[in-house]
């Protein structure tokens, strides 16, 4: 069983990401600029987003977060969004989801500029992803697919099984796996809350990615010897032995899996870095883009 280390190889992508950079410099171009916007006090948004600026100082990106209280309407959001498109140089720049109730998303993710919209979740975005055309893919799919490259895990020709058909990861995986690529070729099936007899599903799968957001839902004989599991969900879990009164879990019951699978990522530290990775590698690709809109 081979752990499938999204922390050393985001940190990997991070220092290819910072040599581009350092050349970047070193050419008198212009230093790829990330900023966020977050809404309101949510204790995993605001990590999450805290080590997105670390991450920018880490490959010499400039960043620039909005911190916005809980109260701010959909107006007052829809104003900084703007301001944002319009700013020359902001490359990229992403609105930390969840949002408050008085703030409708969709509104919020159709405001942003898609040559701007490093999340790749604008629809135009995902548009330009469905036909396999140049975008900037959603950056937690976008990882899962680096992740099995560089570990050379084999997709095309495999059953693989998404649990999960959220607009954020499932739809986008099921669709990036399916196409004509080095890490695609696969065929693919979209599990849900609404699948029957779901463990007969996932015994058939090479490749199960698990994204639904139940902790340890997908246990070791829902898979079979040599399947490759991808874990893209991360919950607190209450436990007293643990300092903080918690512990953190995917959707995988990890113990029971591991057992079986050939290739596994962790939780903590398997797509969660990657994901960080690859948005920062999407504000490097909007960069690259404008100095090209630029010269032409």
């Amino acid at each position: 069983m081979i752990i499938l280390d999204g922390k050393k190889t985001s940190d990997n992508i991070k220092d290819e990401i910072a040599l581009a950079v350092a050349k970047r410099k070193e050419a008198g171009l212009k230093i790829p600029h990330l900023a966020a916007i977050i809404v309101g006090t949510d204790g995993a948004s605001m990590t999450y987003v805290n080590s997105k600026v670390k991450s920018c100082q880490k490959v010499g990106f400039n960043s620039t977060l909005i911190d916005l209280p809980e109260d701010t309407t959909e107006e007052q959001l829809l104003h900084e969004i703007q301001d944002l498109n319009k700013d020359p140089d902001i490359d990229g720049f992403i609105v930390q989801l969840p949002l408050p109730k008085q703030i409708d998303e969709q509104k919020v993710l159709m405001a942003v500029d898609p040559d701007k919209d490093v999340d790749g979740f604008h629809p135009v975005n995902v548009g330009k992803m469905t036909l396999d055309l140049p975008s900037f893919l959603p950056a937690t799919p976008y990882g899962i697919l680096e992740l099995l490259e560089r570990y050379e895990v084999e997709t095309s020709g495999k059953n693989v099984v998404v649990i999960g058909r959220s607009h954020i990861v499932g739809r986008p995986m099921s669709i990036l796996l399916s196409q004509k690529r080095k890490v695609g070729n696969a065929t693919v099936t979209i599990a849900h809350s609404r699948t029957k007899d779901l463990a007969s599903i996932t015994r058939e799968a090479d490749i199960v990615v698990a994204a639904l957001g139940i902790a340890e839902f997908l246990t070791g004989d829902m898979v079979k010897e040599g399947a490759t599991i991808i874990d893209v969900g991360i919950t607190r879990v209450p436990d007293d032995s643990k300092k903080r009164g918690y512990r953190l879990a995917g959707d995988v019951d990890f113990e029971s899996v591991s057992k079986k699978a050939a290739f596994i990522t962790p939780v903590p530290g398997g797509v969660g870095p990657m994901t960080i990775a690859m948005l920062l590698k999407n504000t490097l690709q909007a960069c690259e883009q404008r100095d090209a809109s630029v010269k032409g």
